[in-house]
């Protein structure tokens, strides 16, 4: 595993990448982004730790009327099962697990959409001041069980991002997806959300870019400049645009193309999600410095500009009282972790099986116990 680029120890040198480029390239197809899947709950998280307690009820008015609310947990994956229909002021106490999925699902039309590209479990521990990322490989073999809803029988062995297809796209397929982590856990989730490209594009550009730092050269196989500066991609001749070790600006399409990349990586997917772990921080790092914990008004905006492209299941509970309830959580605890796994080939089909270590982590995520986890497995940690 490569060492990690102290983010702590950071950005007094940040610099820009490509900043002669003329003009931001048109990212060709559908992207494999999980970092469009943190909007939601992340900015919930950004929100909470700076605004009034009347701006939280004026933003939690907004999301109820631009985003869209559907049924996205499976009857036994849920928390407290048979609630969601209940909206309840409540005071919510943790450990709370989010499901957060990056796809090509349309917000408006659930039943739209049949790949789910990422999936992250947002863990929120007892305490309420710090947060976990879990990145799930989407090539993990694991079980999926049956599925009433389109006559699913269940298979032993398969690949975690089939049950997104097995359950039928869109709804019924995030809630088959949500039924086999439950099964692979043992645990129940407080809530899910879905953000789609469009959803991810207009939070970057309204926040203008991120800071952030990378820990080893990142080559573009999608982005590339001809000897004039004019785009054209790699794999048609161009340069492709590289992003060197150390704190860089990032602008919009240049963050939407890094998070992309994988196979330039010495350690591939794996890679990728620490890339796209990090990204997670310096967005919300970004949201603070815009002023978006501390001026409604911003936040609004904001909260207008993605709400079309978000799905989001927060089994009954109140926007108000949930962000209130991450009050204390802020970007700078936040932890990414990946599940000790690693890349097989069975049968003719490549895999990523998980490794025996594998169980201690879904016992801490169940018993509340990866702040002791993390210490011990400092492999599968990644301080953003």
């Amino acid at each position: 595993m490569q060492q990690e680029f102290d983010g702590d120890a950071e950005a007094s040198t940040i610099t820009r990448v490509g900043a002669k480029s003329p003009k931001k390239p048109k990212l060709p197809g559908h992207d494999p982004i999980w970092a469009r899947a943190i909007i939601v709950f992340g900015l919930a998280i950004v929100l909470v730790s700076g605004t009034a307690v009347a701006g939280v009820s004026i933003l939690s008015r907004r999301y109820t009327a631009n985003i869209h609310q559907s049924t996205l947990l499976g009857d036994n994956s849920r928390a407290g099962a048979g609630n969601a229909d209940e909206p309840q002021h409540t005071d919510i106490k943790g450990p709370l697990n989010f499901l957060l999925l990056g796809s090509d699902l349309r917000a408006l039309d659930p039943q739209d959409g049949q790949r789910s590209d990422s999936i992250i479990i947002l863990h929120i521990p007892a305490t309420m001041d710090r947060a976990y990322l879990l990145s799930v490989p989407r090539d993990l073999r694991v079980r999926i069980p049956a599925f009433a809803t389109t006559g699913f029988r269940g298979v032993s062995h398969e690949k975690i991002n089939g049950a997104f297809q097995y359950g039928g796209g869109g709804e019924g397929g995030v809630q088959l997806l949500s039924e086999t982590l439950h099964e692979l856990l043992g645990i129940q989730f407080d809530g899910a959300a879905i953000v789609n490209f469009d959803g991810f594009k207009a939070a970057v550009d309204l926040l203008g870019g991120v800071d952030m730092c990378i820990d080893q050269k990142v080559t573009s196989i999608h982005v590339g400049f001809d000897d004039k500066g004019n785009y054209l991609s790699p794999d048609r001749g161009g340069h492709p645009q590289v992003y060197e070790p150390g704190c860089h600006h990032l602008e919009p399409w240049q963050a939407l193309d890094l998070v992309r990349q994988r196979k330039s990586l010495p350690n591939g997917d794996y890679d990728r999600q620490k890339n796209q772990q990090k990204f997670i921080r310096a967005m919300l790092n970004r949201a603070k410095e815009k002023g978006l914990t501390t001026n409604p008004i911003a936040a609004d905006k904001f909260i207008r500009a993605i709400g079309q492209a978000l799905t989001v299941d927060l089994n009954g509970m109140q926007l108000a009282d949930l962000m209130f309830a991450l009050r204390n959580v802020s970007p700078d605890n936040l932890m990414g972790l990946q599940v000790p796994s690693e890349p097989q080939d069975i049968g003719g089909i490549s895999y990523v099986v998980a490794l025996p270590e594998s169980e201690a982590l879904y016992k801490a995520v169940r018993e509340d116990l990866l702040d002791s986890w993390s210490v011990e497995n400092p492999t599968w940690v990644n301080h953003m």
